[in-house]
């Protein structure tokens, strides 16, 4: 029998009404979010930022930084857990830009849902606005855009963008390093947001485990583990920048410590990093137990314990462990810059971790 009546965008699977709703709850959390630079209110086509204040700077260079949160929010969909998420979202990219010496000005969002459910919208954007808090970064706009037919109902990814401010003379990175700098090493809160493909296969595919499982290692259950949320270093490392001589940062996300350590590192210079200075949290050891992972390819997969690395002279270090042990920062000195032999990569791990 033919239809008769003309098709409609809900017949197509897009309710209009349901994003008007979820603008209006996530209006809320956005507000939290401005700087005194924030210009205008949510809904506009762009989001704008007062820039004079950047006549303060001699020569501002503009910082540039884009990410996701991978595939750990598919374990925010199946838990319906979804206030957590957009903070990792923000951690992966201003850390990304401070890792320059840059300060975080502002970020947008992108949320591609197969439907509009608008609750669940304004809880990824709540975790958003909280984690561009915890930055001091504001949340000037975004994007929701419902992809019925290439999503699931329930299914959802996000991405954003940010943008930061740093002084030409005072950028950050390998230029700065020297022999005999040391190597000084932030405590990641948990897996934060790489290597997620890797997990899921281990205890879902090869454990068996289901998400409410009490892991005694953990205190908690697997889900609440899997969760935690990305810890947000920007304002520690601004910090650091402004209070004692700091050659480099580098953040380590998805390729594990060595090779974003390596990043950072002159073609010159080598790093060693000692095994030895810390004890990976449980997460790591069970991962690695339950699905066998060999050292090696934990390693290069997970950021085993360390979320961010300062690279800082000697006369810095006890200024830094100060300024991060006064912020709540559990850090130590993991190793040390030195000239590069002939057949030495950027950066060696030795020893064995701590138990």
């Amino acid at each position: 029998m033919t239809n008769t009546e003309g098709a409609s965008y809900a017949d197509a699977g897009v309710d209009i009404e349901a994003g008007d709703r979820a603008v209006t709850l996530m209006k809320e959390w956005v507000s939290k979010t401005q700087r005194p630079e924030s210009v205008g209110s949510l809904g506009g086509f762009a989001g704008l930022f007062d820039a004079s204040r950047l006549k303060e700077y001699a020569r501002p260079l503009l910082a540039s930084a884009t990410d996701g949160v991978g595939t750990k929010v598919a374990l925010a969909q199946r838990m319906d857990v979804h206030d957590t998420i957009g903070h990792d979202l923000v951690a992966m990219v201003v850390d990304d830009l401070v890792v320059c010496g840059a300060e975080p000005l502002f970020m947008t969002d992108y949320i591609c849902v197969g439907r509009v459910v608008p609750e669940r919208v304004a809880q990824i954007v709540k975790g958003i606005a909280e984690g561009c808090v915890l930055a001091g970064c504001s949340l000037v706009g975004g994007e929701t855009a419902e992809h019925p037919g290439l999503l699931g109902p329930d299914e959802y990814d996000v991405a954003g963008a940010g943008t930061g401010v740093v002084e030409a003379d005072a950028v950050l990175g390998p230029d700065r390093i020297r022999s005999g700098d040391a190597v000084v090493a932030m405590a990641s809160s948990g897996l934060h947001s790489n290597g997620y493909s890797l997990v899921r296969h281990v205890v879902f595919d090869r454990a068996g485990w289901t998400l409410e499982r009490q892991v005694p290692e953990f205190g908690r259950t697997l889900g609440e583990e899997l969760l935690e949320p990305t810890k947000i270093y920007s304002l520690d490392c601004l910090e650091l920048a402004r209070t004692s001589e700091v050659h480099a940062f580098s953040h380590v996300t998805g390729g594990g410590l060595a090779s974003n350590l390596a990043r950072v590192v002159p073609d010159e210079l080598h790093a060693r990093v000692d095994r030895a200075t810390w004890a990976p949290g449980a997460v790591f050891d069970v991962v690695g137990g339950a699905g066998k992972v060999a050292r090696a390819e934990l390693e290069k997969t997970l950021n085993m314990g360390v979320g961010m690395i300062a690279v800082v002279p000697q006369g810095s270090v006890d200024a830094t462990l100060a300024t991060l042990g006064e912020r709540g920062v559990d850090a130590w000195v993991a190793g040390e810059i030195s000239e590069r032999g002939d057949r030495e990569e950027a950066v060696t791990l030795t020893g064995d971790y701590a138990r």
